[in-house]
């Protein structure tokens, strides 16, 4: 704790607090049957959407839903919250490791080199941002960054025919029973084989690798921040050098430099975001990446995947829904309405954890920390809404359904207490989760192999064609 400011020691407290009362709850007995290495091709259970299915092996991050357990590279989520930053976790997730002191000093100045992308900022400041989602000003401003910072639309840079295939050629192994080869028989060459062209400048880089994961996990930050700015008809900011990457981001969205309170808060809010194994959105990331398109557009898939509701947007419906209860005192008889109709409350329950969500056990101290010094009324007031509605749900639901607070139901009030607008939430999610995405999709590249699942044919085999004419 001897790199935090004083004024954020309290802050790590509530962290350790945080996971001391975790592990006394949590179940500690034998590991997932999903912690192991695979020999292929393996036999699961799959549901309709691949659920269940095994799709890969990953050393990058775990989810263990049954006991509340979140592992990056090893190290849990309690940890690197209480004594790691965001840039040290970037590093962790994309390397593999813990960095020395002086390599994520030279990680964190390629960062904030990075972080300036003036062209793309320019030329996103051109289209009508503030009448588009904010989702999809972020994917525009992350194409745009494509050619930017890469050679990969240049004129001088074209793909060696010689590793192309015939269409669909993919296919071919899928229409009997897969065997698992080790290798992937119908792919592209590796990515790994891309050359630089002669005559561009050294600014570009390759389309795929570490540097466009760089330059991907500093530039989206950049691009959120614009994207806030023109949404409100002002001007968007560089970013400061002096600031953390957490700290850029509280800046470049508000208009005003955060207090190290506010910077680490947010710094953990990235930590906790940056990877959750594979999600809809890093399957998407992966399934453009495993076809050996660029990691941008690859990139791009993930921010789309995460725009739908059923993935990211979670946190604003809590806010609103918190906001339409309106008092504490209102939250029993709001709740009884809500489960005689059985209608979902926001904020609970999770595809994965049938425990408490240890990201919430973390964001919801947060935010009771910030409240504590927030002069904003109404967001006080939505705390203590949160607070006896998460008091409800698990004295009903808890125990019987395992149903609790996820990720989503404090953080929208965290990002309240920091002045972020709403529209804003979702943007965020993507800032922090493409260091999962890029360090998954670089890990995969290692032994790639293009995802090709199957799907059961249950329509007619033998229709006779009728002429035009002749049909009724």
């Amino acid at each position: 704790m001897n790199n935090l400011n004083k004024d954020t020691k309290e802050i790590t407290e509530v962290i350790l607090k945080a996971k001391e009362k975790a592990y006394a709850e949590l179940d500690t007995g034998a590991e997932s049957e999903f912690v192991r290495n695979v020999k292929w091709p393996v036999d699961c259970v799959v549901g309709p959407g691949l659920e269940g299915a095994i799709a890969c092996e990953s050393k990058v991050g775990y989810v263990n839903g049954s006991k509340g357990w979140l592992v990056y590279r090893g190290y849990n989520i309690f940890d690197l919250c209480a004594y790691s930053s965001f840039e040290e976790v970037s590093y962790l997730l994309l390397y593999g490791k813990l960095p020395t002191e002086n390599q994520l000093k030279k990680f964190k100045e390629k960062l904030k080199g990075y972080r300036n992308i003036p062209k793309t900022i320019r030329l996103l400041s051109s289209f009508p941002v503030q009448d588009m989602n904010a989702m999809g000003a972020v994917r525009l401003g992350t194409n745009l960054m494509r050619q930017e910072c890469t050679f990969v639309d240049k004129k001088e840079y074209k793909p060696d025919v010689k590793t192309a295939i015939s269409a669909d050629e993919d296919s071919i192994p899928m229409e009997t029973r897969p065997m698992g080869e080790r290798k992937a028989i119908y792919s592209l060459k590796q990515a790994e084989g891309i050359t630089r062209p002669s005559g561009l400048s050294k600014d570009l880089h390759m389309p795929v690798g570490f540097e466009p994961a760089l330059h991907l996990i500093s530039g989206i930050p950049t691009i959120a921040g614009a994207v806030a700015r023109l949404r409100v008809g002002e001007l968007p900011l560089n970013p400061d050098p002096e600031l953390s990457h957490a700290g850029n981001l509280i800046y470049m969205i508000t208009g005003r430099k955060p207090t190290p309170v506010e910077e680490r808060i947010m710094d953990i809010s990235l930590i906790l975001h940056a990877d959750h194994g594979m999600n809809a959105s890093t399957f998407a990331t992966m399934v453009v990446a495993s076809t050996l398109s660029d990691l941008y557009f690859a990139v791009g898939s993930g921010i789309a995947a995460l725009n739908g509701s059923l993935h990211g947007g979670a946190n604003e419906r809590v806010v609103k829904m918190l906001s339409e209860i309106g008092d504490s005192k209102n939250v029993k008889k709001w709740y009884k309405k809500k489960t005689a109709k059985k209608e979902k409350i926001s904020g609970f329950g999770h595809r994965v954890y049938k425990a408490y969500d240890p990201r919430a056990r973390v964001l919801g101290p947060l935010a009771h920390f910030l409240v504590k010094s927030e002069s904003d009324k109404k967001i006080a007031g939505l705390f203590k809404v949160a607070q006896e509605l998460e008091k409800e749900v698990v004295s009903t639901l808890g125990e019987k359904k395992k149903v609790f607070p996820n990720v989503d139901f404090y953080s929208g009030i965290v990002y309240s207490c920091l002045d972020i607008p709403t529209e804003l939430f979702t943007p965020i999610f993507a800032v922090s989760r493409v260091s999962g995405w890029t360090a998954r999709v670089l890990e995969y590249l290692k032994n790639n192999r293009i995802f090709r699942p199957r799907a059961v044919y249950s329509g007619p085999l033998e229709e006779k064609y009728v002429p035009l004419n002749k049909r009724k």
